[in-house]
């Protein structure tokens, strides 16, 4: 199974033998019952819209049965008593109304606990999602995943916004016509349910049909939003390349599977109700060849064949509702199984609870015998060992792809190491509470993410303990408070999605005032001022001079002029450290630092 479709499925392997399809049935009645616990909090409020439900129904049994009553007690014998007339007119008038009362009130009250339903899910998903490691992302398209919080959670709203409850209320409804039919006359009775079986076997065929045409029409979203998301955010490169006819072609493809297979499943939503109805208008007119020569010998009263007619359509409209409904609940069902998929999905789930509680770290940081892998067997550093003082300035070089980002992922738990042990002042990182971990070390990374909103929540990302005073300080600390004093409005300034407005040098320098601002313990930079010019740059070393003092920085470049003051440089070369000292000690060696730098003076000299 490809690696992307292994924890979010958005299509499932059929199922041909037995016991795969008795598992795949019992399945479906784990997730149902599932899907029925989110009522718990709600059950009062759920008991009450049951209770409106037998009293909607009462009603509507109860008015076919007065009309019954004036035909056969008045009409048809000749009594034409007016106040009669008007005292039953009066009562049908009342029953509609108080119908129409009670049908207001239950639907708001199952609008209400839908809703409160969705919200709940989605907080709950959002919430898993979160504390989901770093591996979930890597194998999970981000348009995947938001069709799990938006798509998926939209499509229980059916059922969870009085489906359910319709569903109770048109089985009592079905009970109680039946028991008044049969009540009436047991021959026309049977005779009026004759053709439910017919229906019986038509909504088993629909079902089969509708199931998998909406798996592969859920399996189609995904891929769209997926590739609106990739899309839109690549926007800058799409017309750079001048591929919007390409992209354009490959949107279209999907899109045209997608109205093919919406097609489809409007066809079969289609057929559904017509053929129901016309075994409803068949069964009425078998009833009335049968009853016509009764009436007419005067076997049968007039009202009550206009009784059974009215049942009849009573009967078939919960029937028709059902199957109407059918093709929200298939859709229901296979959401809430790609949901659940998620929300059950502990193997990847990080423990944000566990571990001992850190308030202050020295920074002493030390990797030993570290063996790591993204995919098994594909080793990315091997057997590493380093040593890193508390306020010491290391910097890690080396080719791309040999392992120097891996390192700092591995430092803050974004993956777990295979073999090994990684140390901060002497105790295992698995030890520590993972929150406590993270916040303890502030990563500025070359490719900047910024928030919509403002300059000022962007730096301090609703931690309540970091005060304006602080904002401001570690802004003139990175010399970013010179562009933002610039600006019409300041640290208040509107930030856009992603920080698009700003220039990429812009977004560094906010990324390094937040970085400041939290006040770790370690402090990273991951090839974070390859987008700051020259004078800038000078002034940010002179800052992480100061700050260095107090925290150990490790930092990672390319540019090696960036590096020359660290205390201890670190390189690294296929996932191993092949050498290690200072700029001057690294250049005596001879070795793969040197050709590193006198390739970039080179470089620098040819430019």
């Amino acid at each position: 199974m490809a690696i992307k479709d292994k924890y979010i499925g958005d299509e499932y392997p059929t199922k041909n033998d037995k016991d795969n399809k008795v598992k795949s049935s019992e399945g479906k009645k784990i997730q149902f019952i599932r899907l029925l616990g989110y009522f718990k909090p709600y059950l009062l409020l759920l008991i009450l819209s049951i209770l409106f439900a037998f009293l909607i129904n009462g009603a509507v049994l109860i008015k076919p049965y007065i009309i019954k009553y004036v035909i056969d007690d008045y009409l048809a014998v000749g009594n034409n008593d007016s106040n009669a007339f008007t005292l039953m007119g009066l009562v049908y008038l009342g029953v509609v109304l108080v119908g129409a009362g009670f049908g207001y009130v239950q639907t708001y009250l199952l609008t209400f606990i839908g809703q409160r339903i969705m919200f709940d899910i989605r907080n709950q998903l959002f919430s898993h999602i979160q504390n989901m490691s770093m591996k979930f992302f890597d194998r999970n398209s981000s348009g995947r995943i938001l069709t799990r919080v938006t798509n998926d959670v939209e499509s229980l709203n059916e059922i969870f916004s009085g489906m359910l409850v319709d569903l109770i209320r048109d089985f009592i409804m079905l009970i109680g016509i039946l028991a008044v039919m049969f009540s009436m006359n047991k021959m026309l009775a049977l005779l009026s349910i004759c053709s439910v079986p017919v229906i019986a076997v038509i909504t088993v065929i629909y079902r089969k049909a509708a199931r998998k045409n909406f798996i592969k029409m859920k399996g189609i979203i995904a891929r769209i939003n997926g590739f609106l998301a990739e899309n839109i955010s690549g926007m800058k490169l799409v017309r750079i390349f001048h591929r919007e006819k390409e992209k354009y072609e490959e949107f279209e493809k999907l899109d045209n599977e997608y109205f093919s297979t919406s097609m489809r499943e409007l066809i079969l939503n289609s057929f559904c109700r017509p053929i129901v109805e016309i075994i409803n208008t068949l069964t009425i007119v078998l009833l009335i060849w049968y009853c016509s020569g009764r009436v007419a010998g005067g076997n049968l009263e007039i009202g009550v064949l206009y009784a059974f007619i009215t049942y009849i359509k009573q009967i078939f409209r919960p029937i028709n509702d059902i199957s109407e409904n059918y093709t929200q609940i298939q859709s229901a069902l296979i959401s809430s199984e790609r949901i659940f998929d998620i929300l059950d999905n502990h193997e990847l789930l990080e423990d944000m609870e566990g571990g001992k509680s850190i308030y202050e770290l020295d920074g002493e940081v030390e990797f030993k015998n570290v063996w790591f892998a993204y995919n098994e067997g594909e080793w990315v550093l091997k057997d590493v060992n380093f040593r890193i003082e508390p306020g010491e300035t290391v910097a890690f070089v080396g080719a791309t792809g040999s392992g120097k980002t891996t390192i700092i992922n591995l430092m803050a738990r974004f993956y777990d190491i295979q073999k090994g042990e990684i140390l901060i002042d002497g105790i295992n990182i698995k030890e520590y509470n993972l929150k406590d971990l993270r916040r303890q070390i502030a990563v500025v990374m070359q490719d900047v993410f910024l928030f919509s909103g403002d300059i000022k929540s962007n730096i301090r990302l609703k931690n309540s303990q970091i005060s304006d005073a602080d904002i401001i300080y570690a802004s003139g600390l990175v010399c970013a408070d010179k562009f933002i004093e610039s600006l019409p409005n300041k640290y208040n300034e509107e930030v856009k999605e992603r920080g698009c407005t700003f220039s990429a040098g812009q977004r560094q320098l906010i990324s390094f005032a937040r970085a400041v601002a939290f006040k770790p313990a370690i402090f990273v930079l991951d090839e974070a001022t390859a987008n700051i010019d020259t004078e800038t740059e000078i002034a940010i070393q002179n800052a992480m001079t100061n700050i260095s003092g107090e925290n150990t920085t490790i930092i990672i470049a390319h540019r090696l002029s960036t590096i020359r003051n660290a205390d201890k440089i670190i390189v690294i070369h296929k996932g191993k450290i092949e050498e290690t000292g200072t700029h001057e000690e690294l250049l005596e060696l001879n070795g793969i630092y040197y050709q590193l730098y006198e390739k970039q003076l080179d470089y620098q000299h040819t430019a």
